[in-house]
């Protein structure tokens, strides 16, 4: 698989998408549970009295009556100062959050895939560099072996070269274990069991680095509009000033429209009835415990927590670009100077074994000459990597993947 195919899979099977969609969703609902109460409130009733009525006066006691029917009543605020209006605005507001979050976790889930990906690629390079580290060890100590038989080397010559072959060995075993690790993790972020098997589609070359198209201050000004749990943040402090000003009103009088209608039937013969009522009424709290004013206190405390959390994540954000800019800069620049190391310590390696097969030189030079273009490969491949995983860190960071220039080509 390739990374847009992962990228696809883990987008419909991870969990924490489908968490934040049913979030979205549930937010939704909540919006039209709160244009609900601009409509009228009409409930119905069926009842059946059976009641044995006493005089008052005389204390005659009459016989058993039954009654029974239905009836229906209607209910209906004309006016409340507002508050239904702002209780709808602060869920309109509270969607709007809870579909940027997201497409947050869309782009958090891209970036996790992007990383686990790399990774394994990486893990892969690093088993393909070891095992070549492996062959050169065992081709020196064939060297050194020849030689002693010929009395150019010493026994401790052979020993040096074993453990070469030794430590390259075990550098082999530790890097396979690393990539099954990175291959069980990018299964688990695509949503799949950690011991299913995903084959990953290798690079046909290497990879091509890109320059950045915007310099850091315009990553900046770019973050604060593009990134979803900014303008989210942003939503959820409308969401809580509107939810206070609701709150604020609800204290307030209101003004009610009522009304009621039923039909009751008697067990004897007398005939049924139909009774009618409408009525105005107005609604003026007086007192209620202060729990208006606390409550009002709360969604105004509420409000302010909402726009400190909105603040602490814009400088969170700011210091997240600004490191992924700089970080990527000094990884570009590392990627050109690992690339000069490869060629010339695998062309000292070569030049070190000819002149050690040819009787000149020591093994120690051959080993030190073998190490030091492992170790530049390794660097080079963790250099790629530090790339590659520094432009995903940088993109979620700024909440954008346009952050190369067209010539680029590197994603």
């Amino acid at each position: 698989m390739s990374l847009p195919e992962l990228t696809e899979f883990a987008l419909r099977n991870n969990p924490r998408t489908r968490q934040s969609w049913l979030a979205a969703r549930a937010a939704a609902a909540g919006v039209s549970i709160e244009k609900a109460d601009q409509l009228p409130r009409i409930s119905a009733a069926y009842s059946v009295n059976r009641t044995q009525p006493v005089s008052a006066t005389t204390g005659t006691i009459s016989p058993w009556q039954t009654r029974f029917g239905p009836s229906i009543s209607l209910s209906y605020v004309l006016f409340d100062f507002g508050a239904r209006g702002y209780q709808i605005e602060s869920s309109e507001y509270r969607l709007l959050s809870a579909n940027l979050s997201h497409n947050r976790v869309l782009q958090d889930v891209i970036f996790v895939v992007e990383q686990a990906y790399y990774r394994l690629l990486g893990n892969d390079a690093l088993v393909r560099v070891n095992s070549q580290s492996l062959n050169n060890a065992k081709t020196a100590l064939e060297a050194a072996q020849r030689r002693r038989e010929s009395g150019l080397a010493t026994v401790a010559d052979v020993y040096r070269a074993e453990t070469q072959v030794a430590q390259s060995q075990l550098n082999l075993t530790r890097s396979m274990g690393e990539l099954e690790k990175s291959r069980g993790q990018l299964a688990s972020v695509v949503g799949l069991p950690v011991n299913v098997a995903i084959s990953v589609r290798p690079l046909e070359q290497p990879p091509q680095i890109g320059e950045m198209a915007s310099g850091v201050g315009e990553l900046l000004e770019k973050a604060k509009a593009s990134r979803p749990d900014l303008v989210a943040a942003e939503a959820q402090v409308r969401a809580a000033e509107a939810n206070a000003k609701a709150v604020a009103r609800a204290g307030l009088p209101s003004i009610e429209v009522t009304g009621a209608g039923g039909h009751t039937l008697f067990n004897d013969n007398r005939a049924s009835v139909s009774n009618y009522s409408i009525g105005l009424a107005l609604r003026i709290p007086i007192f209620t415990g202060f729990r208006d004013t606390y409550s009002t206190r709360q969604a105004q405390v509420q409000a302010e927590a909402a726009a400190a959390n909105r603040d602490v994540l814009f400088r969170q954000a700011e210091v997240e670009v600004w490191q992924g800019f700089y970080d990527l800069n000094t990884a570009t620049s590392s990627i050109s100077s690992t690339q000069a190391q490869v060629r010339s310590s695998e062309q000292t390696s070569q030049a070190t074994l000819a002149r050690y097969q040819s009787g000149f030189g020591s093994i120690l030079d051959l080993i030190t000459a073998q190490q030091d273009e492992s170790n530049a490969r390794v660097q080079q491949i963790q250099s790629y990597l530090d790339w590659f995983t520094t432009l995903a860190r940088l993109q979620v960071a700024v909440g954008a993947s346009d952050l190369l220039k067209a010539a680029g080509g590197a994603k």
